[in-house]
C-alpha cells in the first residue's frame, strides 16, 4: 500500500484557504452525465452512496439539485482528505442525509456491503494505490453495486486558446498525477479489480459553458499546482492566460459586449460494475 495517502501537491494546493476559488471556478456536472450514471445502476433505490474525494461538494450538490437523483438518495457518506475542502463542503452542502468525514480511497471505514454506489468525481487520478482502492470499493459495495468515476474537463481540442492555456500551466505540474496521464487506468489491471469487477464501461460527451476571460483565469488558478506557485509567478501565469484568451480570434462569442464566449468542456464517465 502506498505510504502517503495524499499527494503532497494536493495537500498544499487544496489546503486550508485555497478552496473557495476552487468551488467557484469549477463547473457543476451535466444532467446527461448524471442520467448515465443513474441508468447504469442495477439497484433501483433508495440508494446508499459513498462519495470519495468529495472535495468542496460540487458533485454532491449536483446530485441533490437533480430531482431524479434527489428522490433516490437514502444516505450519502462523503469522504475527503483535505481539511480545506471539507470546510467548504460543510458550508455549502446542507442535507440531513449527507455526512462528511476524513477518508481515503483505500480506507473509508464504511461497513462491509453497505453501498449501492461508490462515486468519485474529479479525484481518482490522485489515487496512490489502485489495488488497495479496488479492494476497498469491493468490500463496501453490495453484490449488485457499482463504482462511477467522473471527470469534468476543459476540452483542449475545442478551441485553440484552451490548448494554449493548458500548455502554459502544465509545465508547472511538478510530477502530479493528472487525468490526462491515464495512470488511473492501471486500476483495471489490478488484481483486486479483476477479481471483483467487470470490465469498465466508458462514455464521453463534449459540451460548452458560458466563459469569460476571468473565468478562464480562475479555472487555471484552481489547479493545485498553480495554486502553490509563488505570488509573482502566479500573477505572471494569470496575465499570460489573459493575453492568450484575448489573442484568440476564433472564440465563439455568446455576447461580445459582455465578454462572454463558449468555453469548451467534456465530461468522461467510467462505470465499474461489481461481479
Amino acid at each position: 500500500m502506498a505510504s502517503v495517502p495524499v499527494h503532497e501537491v494536493a495537500q498544499s494546493g487544496f489546503g486550508v484557504g485555497t478552496n473557495d476559488l476552487y468551488d467557484r471556478a469549477r463547473p457543476s456536472y451535466q444532467t446527461f452525465a448524471l442520467d448515465f450514471i443513474r441508468e447504469s445502476l442495477k439497484a433501483s433505490g433508495p440508494l446508499n452512496i459513498v462519495e470519495i474525494g468529495s472535495g468542496t461538494g460540487i458533485f454532491t450538490r449536483a446530485l441533490l439539485a437533480d430531482p431524479k437523483w434527489n428522490a433516490l438518495v437514502k444516505e450519502l457518506k462523503a469522504f475527503e482528505p483535505s481539511e480545506g475542502m471539507r470546510d467548504v463542503f460543510s458550508r455549502t452542502v446542507k442535507d440531513s442525509r449527507i455526512s462528511l468525514s476524513e477518508g481515503y480511497f483505500h480506507a473509508t471505514g464504511v461497513e462491509e456491503g453497505w453501498a449501492d454506489l461508490v462515486v468519485i468525481a474529479q479525484a481518482f487520478h490522485w489515487c496512490p494505490d489502485y489495488d488497495a482502492a479496488s479492494a476497498e470499493f469491493a468490500r463496501i459495495l453490495k453484490p449488485d453495486g457499482a463504482v462511477a468515476l467522473i471527470w469534468n474537463l476543459e476540452d483542449r481540442t475545442g478551441a485553440p486558446w484552451v490548448a494554449q492555456v493548458r500548455d502554459l500551466i502544465e509545465v508547472h505540474e511538478q510530477g502530479t498525477p493528472q487525468y490526462r496521464h491515464n495512470y488511473w487506468r492501471q486500476t483495471f489491471d489490478a488484481p483486486s479489480y479483476q477479481r471483483a469487477f467487470q470490465p469498465p464501461q466508458e462514455r464521453s460527451w463534449a459540451y460548452t459553458l458560458v466563459g469569460t476571460k476571468e473565468s478562464a483565469v480562475d479555472r487555471a488558478s484552481s489547479k493545485s499546482y498553480v495554486a502553490i506557485l509563488p505570488d509573482d509567478k502566479k500573477k505572471e501565469v494569470q496575465n499570460e492566460i489573459r493575453r492568450i484568451v484575448d489573442s484568440d480570434t476564433t472564440k465563439v462569442w455568446i455576447d461580445k459586449s459582455k465578454g462572454t464566449f463558449e468555453y469548451p468542456y467534456k465530461v468522461d464517465v467510467v462505470i465499474c460494475q461489481k461481479k
